[in-house]
């Protein structure tokens, strides 16, 4: 491996080298499996257009083409006189390579119930939310290809990495290896029966979370019913965090009829004990949900399609589903007698990585919900914020006051005068009661803005305590 990986990184098989060899065009029909860009732009056959055929492509490349290096990994087989790669490898951040089963494409065999799917979008949400301050001990559950590892690795001094799948469990380590990173303490076994009593500063997850009836890919979905295998998860995650600990999820929920699904997951979270976030990205129809999936396998064109999209339709008819949720868990173990959790949607763009700023929003929510007399408090607005007037010309007064964040999560709510005011005189230096009376007598009675707006105005990070 130590040879192998030597050898992608004299012939530039990076994600730099990638891009720039394939462009815009090619890495575009790559997205909609379309490899014929993507052959073009590699037909050189230098070692660099071999690399990327043979490990990213996975098509036979002649066996004249490639090194002692490659021939000697024993992730190669001979087709004829060409090699084929068995595994598929792909450069990952900095220097970063991940190892996990060729990639599936239309018209490729059924999956085997034990694949190990690679990095790709789930896997770039998950690393973007995790906090980025240095632990002692992290936990990846779940860790399939080991691409979490990959992030971990510079900011936690001993990981755990666990998987209910042996061969994920493999070829994650060949991933570590490919990426130069030794002493991961890798442990074969479901959700957390590997680590019992054992106790973590961070935890974080990307498990198969998929929601369908009956499971199969071990890689996606437990077999669990409905979204109970994310519930247990989060209910079970306390019990491993040490104190001020925290534990990220990626997570799916159901939508189910006359029921409000911000209740659903907030009360996993609620009864957790911990300081908690959910966040909604996105939510789709059942038949969205359930086409994105069986393309996931390539099922699509086969035989079976059309019974398992009906029987997948049927159970979420059956279970009044109207949409499936997907978005981020985060729980922080502060130790509180009043836990607090914000279950809420975000569906715009944000700033990332989430994980430079996650940490502030659970202390916006925490200091909301703690800060008893507001009165006395020192507020702080936020660094970044503006102030938008929006109005007809000419007219005295603004129709529309607008705060916007230009850093974080990129809020933006209409106020009032009260609080453009405030947000305009609020620098740590005074307390909030003079504050307001002084606003008071110019603009009017601030003691509707401490009832009804100013709690939430500090949860959603405008104000710092």
């Amino acid at each position: 491996m130590e040879r192998l990986r030597d050898h992608l990184l004299k012939t530039g098989y990076t994600i730099d080298g990638v891009r720039d060899r394939l462009g815009d065009m090619a890495a575009s029909a790559l997205a909609r499996e379309e490899l014929v860009p993507a052959l073009r732009a590699t037909r050189s056959g230098d070692p660099l257009d071999a690399s990327i055929r043979l490990w990213w492509l996975g098509v036979p490349v002649p066996a004249a083409e490639l090194p002692f290096e490659v021939m000697e990994s024993g992730l190669v087989e001979f087709d004829g006189d060409s090699v084929r790669a068995t595994v598929h490898l792909q450069p990952w951040d900095e220097h970063g390579y991940v190892v996990s089963d060729r990639k599936v494409r239309p018209g490729d065999p059924a999956l085997r119930p034990d694949h190990v799917v690679g990095a790709g979008g789930a896997s770039a949400n998950l690393a973007q939310l995790v906090t980025r301050r240095p632990v002692e001990r992290a936990l990846d559950l779940g860790t399939g290809c080991g691409v979490q590892v990959l992030h971990l690795a510079d900011r936690a001094s001993r990981i755990v990495a666990t998987d209910v799948n042996p061969r994920a469990v493999e070829l994650a380590r060949l991933s570590w290896r490919l990426s130069g990173i030794t002493g991961v303490d890798a442990r074969v076994g479901s959700m957390f029966e590997p680590v019992e009593d054992e106790l973590f500063d961070l935890v974080v997850s990307n498990p198969p979370f998929v929601i369908a009836p009956g499971g199969g890919l071990t890689y996606r979905e437990t077999g669990a019913a409905g979204d109970d295998f994310c519930r247990d998860l989060v209910l079970r995650a306390p019990a491993h965090l040490a104190q001020d600990g925290h534990a990220h999820f990626l997570a799916n929920w159901l939508h189910v009829e006359g029921e409000d699904w911000r209740d659903r997951v907030g009360g996993w979270v609620g009864a957790t004990g911990c300081d908690g976030w959910v966040v909604e990205r996105d939510v789709q129809d059942p038949a969205g949900y359930v086409e994105l999936w069986l393309r996931d396998a390539a099922e699509q064109g086969t035989p079976a399609y059309t019974s398992r999209y009906d029987e997948w339709l049927s159970w979420f008819e059956a279970n009044k589903v109207e949409g499936i949720g997907f978005g981020w868990i985060t729980l922080r173990n502060a130790g509180a007698l009043d836990p607090v959790v914000r279950v809420e949607r975000l569906t715009h763009r944000v700033s990332l990585p989430v994980g430079d700023y996650v940490e502030d929003v659970l202390d916006s929510i925490a200091a909301a919900h703690r800060t008893r007399d507001l009165e006395q408090a020192r507020l702080r607005v936020a660094e970044g914020l503006l102030d938008e007037r929006i109005g007809a010309p000419g007219a005295e007064d603004p129709a529309r006051i607008v705060l916007r964040q230009t850093r974080g999560l990129l809020r933006s709510t209409d106020v009032g005068t009260v609080e453009a005011a405030l947000a305009g005189v609020c620098d740590g230096q005074l307390a909030l009661g003079p504050l307001l009376n002084v606003i008071a007598e110019l603009v009017g009675d601030g003691e509707q803005l401490l009832a009804d707006t100013l709690r939430p105005l500090i949860a959603e990070g405008y104000f710092h305590v």
